[in-house]
């Protein structure tokens, strides 16, 4: 499934190319085994449901946006680099991975609305 990501904050859209991570194994694979090409601008991924991301089997650092459940951000991490986990947060219910330094211009400030 393919869709969009739109920040209603700032009215402008973020991804275009948005895949969306909502079994469990499209979850747990993320972006696994995907080239920095393959996930390059305008390209995230949505993972949903989601307490934490981790980094591992993957070839490239990446974004992450923290969100919770009125999909307003809670927290960013930015550049995560590949084979590691990142922290759990518990008012987080979804996740969005980006391509690396996408989250500056994704939000600017916490009360950011996707």
């Amino acid at each position: 499934m393919m869709g969009y990501a739109f920040n209603q904050t700032r009215r402008a859209f973020l991804a275009t190319r948005l895949r969306f991570a909502t079994t469990h194994w499209s979850r747990f694979a993320g972006l696994m085994g995907v080239s920095a090409q393959r996930f390059s601008s305008g390209q995230g991924l949505w993972i949903l449901p989601s307490r934490g991301v981790h980094t591992l089997a993957m070839r490239f650092p990446i974004d992450v946006l923290y969100l919770d459940k009125a999909k307003m951000v809670i927290h960013m991490e930015q550049t995560c680099s590949p084979g590691g986990l990142r922290p759990l947060k518990c008012r987080q219910r979804l996740c969005w991975s980006c391509p690396r330094k996408s989250c500056k211009t994704a939000a600017r400030r916490w009360a950011t609305r996707l």
